[in-house]
Formats: C-alpha cells, structure tokens, sequence
C-alpha cells in the first residue's frame, strides 16, 4: 500500500487506504480500549466479512 496522499481533482489530498484504515482503528481503540495495532491487523485481513464492501467516493 502507498503511504503518500495525491492529490485529487479538486486539489485537495486523497487519503490512501492504509491511512483510513490507521484512522478507524485508532478511533476505534479509543473508543474501546483495544489495541490500535490489533484493529489495524483485524481491518487489513483479507478473509473479514465486510471485504465485498468499498468505501464511498465523495
């Protein structure tokens, strides 16, 4: 995965995948106490339920 954002058509900053990931798990171990890097690993997996889901494009 790329680390670096690029910039969109509307120039602003695209985020990458692996920094949406960061962000939900680190919000995520907030909110439930779990480890940031456990939930990263959880949401990187290539066997989760929700691998058919894409995020929505703006």
């Amino acid at each position: 995965m790329n680390s670096h954002s690029k910039l969109g058509m509307n120039g602003q900053k695209t985020p990458t995948v692996s920094r949406i990931i960061r962000a939900v798990a680190s919000s995520t171990a907030i909110e439930t106490g779990q480890s940031v890097k456990e939930l990263e690993i959880r949401l990187q997996a290539q066997d989760s339920k929700f691998q058919q889901l894409q995020l929505a494009a703006s």
